[in-house]
């Protein structure tokens, strides 16, 4: 059980900084010139944003512990890619499909998710264990 609530805290806070890194730097200057979007940022709800983050870890590790027979790094990173690119599609160009936003970010969100999932994947596998040298 430690491991599963370490694996959540790291794969929360892996995400949490990739995110910071994806939107606060890599797409700034894209919703800036999208403001009618977006939450001004007085209004942005962040202790939403931050629970949804941690519920999405906490989700994407138990999917993980609780089905998977086989674990490990090699496995985990397999979950997070398929993860990433089911998650990443719906998030990048679902968005892009019904919102205004410029190319890029649709691609920089699809690509994030991605990248955020199969590192995610990588740190479950890693924490969670499986593979054990013969």
């Amino acid at each position: 059980m430690r491991r599963v609530i370490l694996a959540v805290v790291v794969v929360f806070l892996a995400w949490s900084l990739m995110d910071f890194v994806i939107h606060g730097v890599i797409l700034a200057s894209s919703y800036a010139s999208t403001p009618a979007l977006w939450r001004p940022m007085s209004e942005m709800k962040m202790t939403v944003m931050y629970l949804s983050v941690l519920i999405a870890a906490l989700c994407f590790v138990l999917v993980y512990v609780l089905f998977f027979a086989r674990k490990g790094v090699s496995i985990g990173l397999r979950y997070g890619v398929l993860f990433g690119v089911g998650a990443g599609v719906s998030m990048g160009y679902g968005s892009y499909s019904v919102m205004p936003i410029p190319y890029h970010m649709a691609l920089t969100w699809f690509m994030g998710t991605l990248i955020e999932a199969a590192v995610g994947g990588v740190i479950l596998g890693a924490i969670v264990g499986g593979e054990r040298a013969a």
